[in-house]
């Protein structure tokens, strides 16, 4: 209305200048110009026209719930957007009526420009605050203080407050309001006649990923973070920290993600952090990281932990995405099982862990059957998911499902009060005001039927909204109206037999939550990083090494955190994957050269390398020949190496004819499945037949008899002439009787060699 006011104000003027315009309407200008001289035509003009040309800023108003003896004091800046400077300006509360409804409490925060009987009138004189001159483009700070009484406010409820400032410029000679903000003043100064409202608070310790599977070469496996912002999310002023320490204080239930708590305490020890340029470098959080811990652990004492399964996964993915591939649903379980050690290791706390929390709390039948298949008795959702457009009062959160599940359904105007930008103090102000004067109107709609009433924030506030959240729950402490329960009470509460307790279907799931889903794909890169650690782990010494870091690290790939951010996630994915190769490829076969054998048998020795910092079992090494009739390789070898050694395994093989044989040495697990390729070599067979052993050994016999025929006739001749020397006249005698030489004779002896064939055993080593 004052828009279209603004409007027919300004195209009226053009008129008055045209010649051709009957009596009539000239009457009518004359009158309409009349009329703005009367008393009450200069608020209706600055209505219609200058209420935007200031800004307003509530930046605090305290107490937040008077009660009638306190005195109120509201503190803000005004800003001049116009261009013209304002005079003889006053800033000044404003009382507007009573407000009805939970959809009008949010109405007042929607509405812009001054509106003369929606915004009440003036509470001048002594608590209006001065500003002479306004430049364009100044602000002033204003602070006004006035007993509560003084504000004449009615009947218990909730009010409209509106501070606005009046004044005039150079182009409107007259007062006006030129700006004006609105907030809500909750008027309860006295305990609720009815019954009070159960009020459940849930509080998030919940982070994006940040540890990998990587970790150094080195007995104590130094972690390896994606970067090292999670030192600074605990570090004092930062998100985590300011969680931790304004929690302390609430009635609040907690709700933690467990590989938070696990990727805190490695950062207590040596970690190091990925560079842009591959390398590590180490982290510096060490000492933030412990004083985290010790307040979180100093913190939680009395108040109910709940533990989301490890790594926050989520649910909506794996019901509608991941459910399809074999494999996915087992991690959820294994996340759960996790969830409950974790926590009650690291701060010495048995959490609750048959609570599920999908996405903002939206929810459908198949997401419902996913939370539940681990265990999960308790899904909490929305008000806006799970709708109850019929009631006119909002009912109690829990609802029965059936099976003996119960949907907890989170009020969605209290959830998301305070997702704005509380960093600005007019936001954060007006958000506490709103969530106080919603928390009031709650139980005002049926102050005799008592209703618990569950607020399920955002997973990661900032460190603002923390602060917003904990001043809103902060005026609650003295329970005039509310009464703070925990979520396990909130879960058991009676259910309203006239509540919405019929689960949506997966047509009704926002689409733009699905966009942001972890595709199909991503589960099946899950489920191949789980087939090769299960493929890796069998030949380990010491699994928990291995298992343990890359059994996280997939759940940490199904996590919440990666919604919006789907390159990061195929990226933690995919360096995963690397890394497991990586380690996996440590333990080889070192390729072979071609191997000669010279002999009928020999022994063909095969390294197998372990890179690994653990021993190894469980492998066997088998040869295959391709040609087994002409080289027969023998059995399969057991291998066992211990970490950063290598074992040659030797295999007795057996030549049946000349050529070459192509080998293949494959490592297989003991249930006969591949580990690693295989490897391919040549063995060159030379064997010699047997006979050509035959001929040799027949032409060695007959050198043999020559060489003793001849050794005989010379040792004969010898002492033939020994004799010859006693009986000189023998000599013609001794020479008639000569004997001649025999062409069988042995030969003289020409000293002993060796010819014989190599033997068996030969190594044919590279």
């Amino acid at each position: 209305m004052a828009d279209a006011a603004e409007f027919q104000g300004t195209t009226s003027t053009p008129a008055r200048r045209r010649p051709r315009r009957t009596a009539a309407l000239l009457t009518g200008i004359l009158l309409f110009v009349a009329l703005l001289q009367l008393p009450s035509a200069p608020a209706a003009h600055a209505a219609a026209t200058g209420s935007r040309t200031v800004s307003v800023s509530i930046d605090s108003l305290t107490p937040t719930t008077p009660k009638k003896s306190d005195t109120l004091t509201v503190t803000g800046t005004v800003t001049n957007d116009g261009k013209s400077t304002v005079s003889g300006a006053h800033v000044a509360l404003r009382v507007g009526p009573q407000i009805s409804g939970r959809s009008a409490i949010d109405d007042v925060a929607k509405r812009t420009g001054y509106s003369l009987g929606a915004d009440g009138t003036e509470i001048g004189g002594k608590y209006a605050k001065k500003i002479d001159k306004l430049p364009a483009g100044i602000s002033r700070d204003f602070s006004i203080k006035i007993p509560a009484k003084d504000l004449n406010l009615g009947s218990d409820g909730i009010y409209q407050l509106g501070v606005a400032l009046t004044g005039h410029t150079s182009s409107q000679s007259y007062d006006q309001v030129l700006g004006i903000k609105r907030t809500l003043l909750p008027w309860q100064p006295s305990a609720v006649s009815g019954k009070k409202t159960k009020l459940t608070v849930m509080w998030p310790l919940v982070s994006t990923t940040h540890l990998t599977a990587r970790s150094a070469s080195d007995p104590q496996q130094t972690p390896v973070f994606r970067n090292d912002d999670l030192a600074a999310e605990i570090a004092p002023g930062g998100r985590l920290q300011q969680l931790v320490a304004l929690g302390k204080n609430l009635p609040v239930t907690w709700v933690i993600d467990p590989d938070l708590l696990a990727s805190v305490e490695a950062m207590t020890k040596n970690y190091t952090v990925e560079q842009p340029d591959g390398t590590t470098a180490p982290g510096k959080g060490q000492a933030v990281a412990k004083q985290w811990l010790h307040d979180l652990q100093d913190a939680v004492p009395g108040d109910q932990v709940v533990a989301l399964p490890f790594a926050d996964p989520d649910l909506a993915s794996l019901a509608h995405r991941g459910k399809d591939v074999t494999g996915s649903l087992s991690h959820l379980q294994s996340a759960t099982e996790l969830a409950a050690t974790t926590v009650d290791t690291i701060i010495g706390v048995k959490p609750r862990t048959d609570f599920a929390w999908p996405v903002d709390g939206a929810i459908d039948s198949s997401i419902v059957d996913v939370a539940t298949s681990a265990g999960a008795r308790n899904v909490i959702t929305r008000s806006d998911s799970l709708r109850d457009s019929d009631l006119p009062y909002a009912p109690t959160a829990a609802r029965k499902i059936g099976s003996g599940n119960t949907a907890i359904v989170s009020d969605a105007r209290l959830s998301t009060a305070f997702e704005g930008d509380m960093a600005k103090a007019g936001n954060a102000t007006l958000a506490v005001q709103q969530f106080l004067a919603q928390t009031l109107m709650v139980t005002m709609q049926e102050p005799q039927n008592q209703r618990s009433v569950v607020v399920a924030p955002q997973r990661t506030p900032t460190a603002s909204q923390a602060q917003a959240m904990a001043a809103a729950l902060g005026a609650l402490s003295d329970n005039r109206w509310t009464q703070a329960v925990d979520l396990g009470d909130a879960a058991k509460a009676k259910p309203d037999p006239d509540a919405n307790q019929h689960i949506p279907g997966s047509g009704s799931y926002s689409g733009s939550l699905r966009k942001q889903e972890l595709r199909n794909s991503a589960f099946q890169d899950i489920k191949k990083t789980q087939t090769t650690l299960d493929g890796f782990k069998v030949i380990l010494t010491a699994k928990d090494r291995v298992v343990t870091p890359f059994g996280n690290a997939i759940m940490r790939e199904m996590s919440t955190s990666w919604r919006g951010d789907r390159q990061a996630a195929e990226n933690f994915r995919n360096s995963a994957e690397q890394y497991l190769n990586n380690l996996r490829g440590q333990v080889h076969l070192i390729q072979k050269s071609d191997a000669t054998l010279s002999g009928r048998s020999a022994t063909v020795p095969v390294t197998v390398k372990n890179g690994l910092l653990q021993g190894v079992d469980g492998l066997r090494l088998v040869l295959t020949s391709q040609q087994p009739n002409r080289l027969d390789v023998g059995d399969s070898k057991p291998i066992t190496v211990e970490g950063g050694h290598s074992q040659s395994v030797k295999f007795e093989t057996r030549a049946n004819a000349n050529g070459p044989v192509k080998v293949t040495a494959q490592l297989l697990t003991e249930d006969g499945q591949p580990y690693g390729g295989p490897m391919h070599f040549t063995v060159q067979v030379t064997s010699i037949t047997p006979m050509v052993l035959l001929v040799i050994a027949v032409g060695v016999l007959l050198l043999v008899l020559a060489g003793l025929r001849i050794y005989l006739k010379r040792k004969r001749r010898a002492r033939d002439a020994a004799d010859g020397e006693h009986h000189d006249g023998d000599e013609d005698n001794g020479a008639d009787n000569e004997e001649p030489e025999q062409p069988g004779d042995p030969a003289p002896d020409t000293g002993s060699q060796s010819t014989d064939p190599s033997g068996s055993g030969e190594k044919v080593d590279r």
